[in-house]
């Protein structure tokens, strides 16, 4: 759930009642970061930084983002450093521990485990976010937004310590495309005569929209695949798009067919493990994925709204008040992502949903999740984004066309929870919410119609009870 929603609060109140709590891995080492600057409120990422393994890494990263007290309301955030295919060892550093803290705080208090959630189309940060993880004891890896073929392989090496590479797609100038293999070594990182003992390759659940994609991971991955996340076109975040052509609906929503439903037959036969995704957050979703023989659901927009949620309280108080006014709208945009996938996003006034508050914003490229790589002439790489300024996506070959409707979702996904970066001109980055179609029916949560609910009431509902 975008970058700090699911964070460590939410998943250790989901994981502590039973069921599996599940942190976003998206942009932690600039949420870690981010913390620090404001001075680590409540002194947990500092707690989280006593048990990191590797003392003087975590010292290094104190030493440079922590403010006694919090940075002044007026002062930017720091700009980090970029991960590129160079594997500069900075960034590196910082995607360990901001895995690692989330993971770790996620665990802390009870004995039951907790899963990391990652994003394969934002690639450079996934073998230093994914050791991390496991220095911290994750139990299970979720990733959907692309064909993760490569994790298996991964997560046996780097449970080892030993060095593993991933495939980093580069874009080519005729519009085609490469692999360039971006490889991690744990043992350049590692303080100590040795590296910590006792590290557990995590169960790894890829998240598929068809059974053809699901056939493809099971054929062509690196290693076994535990399970499946099974989610479809009315999840929230981003969607997988509709099969063939790609037509639009009279609100410019893509259209999604009979073709794009996956057959759970198939998923029966298959034997693994898997679980629904996509509005199915109900006592009666739930009781329909268990007639199908699903091990469950995955829930998101619930518990997005919940009160340990990292949403920035205002907003979800405001989310819900519109649900239970019958006002709440969520549209599938086809343009907003830099990633080029449909992404779900709700209507709220003053965020970047209101086309005119988007189109007074000045664009940049300044945290760069979902930048692409790309072969400059000459060979050499050089990495672009088409929420960028235009002219300088242009000057490094993209096509123009792409920039049309695309938005920063990396700066929009850290404002939704509370760390906007201030602007030169005095304001803050907005923010751009991503909910499922689930968002309209989540009055079942709200009793008396109140606006507030945690977890646990989540978890009840769904449980019937």
């Amino acid at each position: 759930m975008g970058a700090g929603v699911s964070n460590w609060r939410l998943a250790q109140a989901v994981s502590r009642i039973g069921q599996l709590g599940i942190v976003s891995g998206t942009g932690l080492a600039e949420v870690v970061a981010r913390r620090l600057q404001d001075g680590d409120p409540g002194g947990h990422t500092r707690r989280a930084f006593e048990h990191f393994p590797f003392p003087r890494m975590a010292q290094r990263i104190l030493d440079t983002f922590f403010i006694p007290g919090g940075k002044s309301e007026d002062a930017p955030y720091r700009r980090l450093p970029m991960l590129d295919l160079e594997g500069r060892k900075e960034p590196m550093e910082l995607s360990i521990v901001g895995n690692f803290v989330e993971v770790f705080l996620a665990r802390e208090g009870h004995s039951n485990p907790v899963g990391i959630n990652y994003l394969e189309k934002i690639q450079m940060p996934h073998l230093p976010s994914i050791y991390g993880a496991l220095l911290a004891g994750v139990a299970v890896v979720v990733m959907g937004a692309g064909i993760p073929l490569a994790v298996p392989e991964v997560l046996r090496a780097l449970s080892h310590h030993e060095s593993a590479e991933y495939p980093i797609l580069v874009a080519d100038a005729d519009g085609g495309s490469k692999t360039c293999n971006m490889a991690f070594d744990p043992l350049e990182f590692v303080e100590g005569s040795a590296p910590p003992d006792g590290l557990t390759i995590p169960d790894f659940f890829p998240v598929v929209s068809s059974e053809a994609l699901a056939s493809i991971l099971l054929r062509k991955a690196s290693g076994p695949i535990d399970g499946f996340i099974v989610e479809g076109n009315l999840a929230g975040g981003h969607n997988a798009p509709p099969r063939g052509r790609m037509n639009l609906n009279a609100a410019g929503e893509p259209i999604y067919g009979l073709r794009d439903e996956a057959k759970l037959s198939a998923f029966r036969d298959i034997g693994l493990p898997f679980w629904l995704a996509g509005s199915f957050g109900s006592a009666e979703g739930l009781q329909y994925a268990l007639d199908e023989g699903a091990c469950g659901v995955q829930v998101g927009t619930a518990f997005a709204l919940c009160e340990e949620s990292g949403l920035v309280t205002e907003v979800r108080h405001e989310l819900i008040y519109e649900a239970l006014a019958g006002k709440a709208r969520v549209v599938t945009d086809p343009l907003a992502s830099p990633a080029g996938f449909p992404f779900k996003v709700a209507e709220l006034a003053g965020s970047l949903s209101d086309d005119a508050v988007y189109q007074q914003r000045h664009r940049v490229c300044d945290l760069s999740f979902l930048r692409q790589a790309y072969r400059r002439d000459g060979g050499k790489i050089g990495y672009r984004c088409p929420a960028e300024p235009v002219a300088a996506y242009v000057a490094k070959g993209g096509c123009k066309e792409d920039t049309v409707g695309r938005k920063c979702l990396c700066n929009a996904l850290i404002a939704n929870v509370g760390m906007p970066q201030r602007l030169p001109d005095g304001t803050n980055e907005k923010c751009l919410i991503t909910m499922g179609d689930d968002l309209v029916s989540v009055g079942r949560f709200c009793p008396n119609g109140q606006t507030e609910f945690a977890a646990a009431d989540v978890v009840r509902v769904l449980l019937g009870a």
